[in-house]
């Protein structure tokens, strides 16, 4: 059955519009963070060349009152939340649907097509229910989508073995994939990050020693440590040490559960591995949820 292939426009509409909702949201975040350590950089430079001239003042406090402006565009629409609750709907239905074409708990009555896709449904209307706030960033073309599509349904009906094979390769496989990349992609960032905060704090730290022995010299020392905490607050903001540890975790308990899909032969192992297998997927994201709310 690998051509039968799963893929995101297969899932319910619910799914890629939340999906989309939280990629948009996720871009204004890290777009409206980034121009506002910028800009900050840029506001304390400008002061520091011009510290004794009126245009260079007015442009340095404009800057400062742009970055003010960000920051209450951040706080005030929280695109921040919008990305993490787009998330955290868009997961949630895509266990359901997995769940749904495995025939898996709570979805594993098999006589009455029509009471599981009701109950389907219910609990994608509990999900939406539960997350009010994001109705409003959802798009409307993917809402009207059938909440199953055809493909959900064909998998749903094929064997036991087949389905088994579908989810092992395409679901399974597809986060080991996922978490491994992202897990390099955000240690490579972090030391990368980690080795501009070093370069940063070294060159203050020589220009102070420097003023020792002349303290007349101008070094802008002020604006090297506005860029340094700037970068720290990036880091903070994309928390590539913490998901460089999870994604990791989350990759090698993935693969350990694969192992696990050699001893399902009959429909109620298959639906102990899926439940099982779908818990772990979510397990980290819940957590990344709950560290976000701290």
């Amino acid at each position: 059955m690998n051509d039968l292939e799963i893929t995101s426009s297969d899932l319910p509409g619910l799914y890629q519009s939340a999906d989309q909702a939280s990629l948009d949201a996720q871009c204004i975040y890290f777009r409206s963070l980034k121009w506002y350590l910028i800009l900050l950089v840029l506001a304390a430079l400008i002061a520091f060349m011009r510290p004794n001239d009126a245009f260079g003042a007015l442009l340095s406090a404009s800057l400062f009152l742009f970055t003010l402006g960000i920051l209450i565009f951040i706080r005030v629409q929280r695109p921040d939340d919008t990305w993490y609750n787009g998330r955290a709907v868009a997961e949630s239905v895509k266990t359901r649907a997995w769940r749904w074409m495995m025939r898996a708990e709570p979805y594993d009555d098999t006589q009455n097509i029509q009471i599981v896709s009701g109950q389907f449904i219910n609990d994608l209307r509990a999900i939406l229910s539960q997350n009010r706030s994001l109705s409003h960033f959802l798009q409307p073309a993917s809402g009207i989508l059938d909440p199953i599509s055809n493909k959900m349904a064909l998998v749903r009906s094929i064997s036991v073995l087949e389905r088994l094979e579908i989810y092992t390769e395409q679901r399974i496989q597809n986060q080991a994939n996922y978490y491994s990349i992202k897990s390099q992609f955000n240690k490579r960032k972090a030391r990368q990050w980690f080795w501009v905060s070093v370069v940063l704090h070294a060159i203050a730290i020589l220009m102070l020693l420097y003023r020792i022995k002349d303290p007349m010299i101008g070094f802008p020392v002020e604006v090297i440590a506005t860029a340094a905490g700037a970068v720290l607050t990036w880091l903070q903001a994309k928390k590539h040490n913490e998901l460089n540890s999870a994604y990791a975790l989350t990759a090698h308990e993935i693969v350990l559960i694969r192992g696990e899909a050699l001893s399902v032969k009959n429909e109620k192992q298959l639906s102990e591995f899926v439940v099982d297998s779908e818990a772990a997927f979510s397990r980290e994201h819940t957590q990344w949820v709950a560290r976000k709310g701290d």
